[in-house]
């Protein structure tokens, strides 16, 4: 998985590429503790996500546990086959998804 992370002041919009699972969810999750310090808004870009396994959905719900404490978080451009992950397991009803 690639991470490609921009900062725009207290924004930060952090985009996947690749397979979120068991092998690369830790890595998202040590670059989300090292950058939500310094952000009110984050944006998690999925153009280029292509599998999320429970590992991957965990990761999310800690950072989304996270951010609504501060301004929120969006994630956006999800395919296909992850938003099926999402409504399968109830997501939708827990990430602004766009």
């Amino acid at each position: 998985m690639t991470i490609t992370k921009k900062q725009n002041g207290n924004a930060l919009e952090i985009a996947l590429e690749g397979r979120l699972d068991t092998m690369t969810a830790p890595e998202l999750e040590v670059e989300l503790n090292g950058s939500l310090d310094g952000a009110e808004i984050l944006t998690l870009d999925f153009t280029d996500l292509s599998y999320i396994s429970s590992a991957g959905l965990r990761v999310l719900l800690a950072a989304e546990k996270r951010m609504g404490k501060k301004g929120g978080m969006t994630v956006t451009h999800v395919g296909e086959a992850i938003m099926e992950i999402f409504e399968v397991t109830g997501f939708t009803d827990i990430l602004t998804i766009e």
